[in-house]
């Protein structure tokens, strides 16, 4: 799981046991990963992994080298069901008996004497998160594009998937998802906000004001793109689907209009600098669409308000990360340049939301 880490000294395992990593009980969770996750001895080393703006997300790497991946809540006050690490734990262990490819899980522990808040272990994944267009830069045209088919590929089989078979059928309503999603992240915005966006508000009444009828009942990951899986850049494969937290039940197209929002389909004038998908090889939005759509079986005409969807409860989540960081809930090391990233970020989401809906 290549998302980065900061650098630890090796040469000295038990300073490092000792040292203070923010988020982390090193003792106590030290001695939890020894009784609790097979073939895991300590001493260990515990690295932040860095590009999560959500859950906190540590490498970490026993004494015979072996390496899981731990994850806890940001610190601080949060939105309850954004950071339930026993559900996001539970969803995760069920999309793993599917075909989508998923980290192994390997340990839950609730108990919040541990370490503050409840934790989960999952395997390490080998893979490059493409969050950049530096990070695909070295793939090939043809590689990227396997990357793109492969990623809507993975994408419609997490959709096709039967939530009762798997034990996830009763992870959420059924019925009516876009229109409580847009009630919820109008809460969330409410809740989160530094400051009144008017555009913000205008967004979210012209969507409720214009609710499409569900097609279809399934996982809907909720933030499903390049920069929350892990590739193998030589082949072009997705090795696995990471960050769950937003996941429930409900319209798959909403899944496939969030991708709208970054896609620039190998047009360097459109492409962003949290997404790889501006580089030659990268399909067109309207070319893994028509695949999605052939793989689901789903009509997908009436996407563009799904892109709208999407934008604004983008705009939500960065103001509310954006909150978060400017009162210490996500630890420290947040750059004044970071803080603008999301600020204007909100800006920019609701501008493209009034775009897409006609505006």
């Amino acid at each position: 799981m290549s998302r980065s880490a900061a650098p630890v000294d090796r040469r000295n395992r038990w300073s490092h046991y000792r040292r203070i990593v923010i988020g982390v009980d090193v003792p106590r969770v030290s001695e939890w990963l020894t009784r609790n996750v097979d073939g895991l001895t300590g001493p260990f080393v515990f690295e932040a992994i860095e590009g999560g703006r959500s859950n906190l997300t540590y490498r970490v790497t026993g004494s015979s080298e072996t390496q899981v991946v731990l994850r806890r809540p940001p610190l601080g006050h949060v939105l309850a069901t954004a950071h339930d690490m026993a559900r996001e734990h539970r969803i995760i262990s069920a999309v793993g008996t599917t075909d989508v490819p998923v980290p192994t899980t390997l340990g839950l522990c609730e108990d919040e004497s541990v370490n503050g808040a409840p934790f989960y272990v999952m395997s390490f994944v080998e893979g490059e998160v493409l969050d950049s267009p530096e990070r695909a830069a070295h793939m090939t045209p043809d590689s990227r594009r396997e990357a793109a088919c492969h990623l809507i590929d993975v994408l419609a089989e997490l959709h096709a998937a039967d939530i009762d078979e798997i034990g996830l059928g009763d992870l959420a309503k059924r019925d009516g998802y876009v229109e409580r999603q847009v009630r919820r992240w109008s809460k969330q915005w409410e809740q989160s906000k530094t400051r009144e966006l008017p555009a913000v508000d205008e967004v979210a009444r012209r969507l409720a004001a214009a609710v499409p009828e569900q097609q279809s009942v399934a996982i809907a990951h909720g933030d499903f793109r390049f920069g929350n899986c892990l590739t193998d850049t030589g082949t072009g494969r997705i090795t696995a689907v990471l960050d769950w937290e937003l996941c429930t039940l409900g319209d798959p197209l909403a899944d496939l209009g969030y991708l709208g929002v970054y896609w620039a389909g190998g047009d360097p004038a459109r492409a962003r600098h949290n997404d790889p998908t501006g580089l030659e090889g990268f399909p067109t939005y309207d070319e893994i669409v028509g695949r999605y759509a052939d793989r689901s079986g789903l009509d997908v005409e009436g996407i563009d308000y799904y892109v709208a969807f999407s934008c604004f409860r983008l705009a939500a989540i960065s103001e509310g990360v954006y909150a978060r960081y400017i009162h210490g809930a996500m630890g420290d090391g947040a750059s004044p340049e970071l803080l603008d990233t999301f600020r204007t970020a909100v800006e920019e989401l609701a501008d493209r939301a009034l775009e897409s809906l006609g505006s």
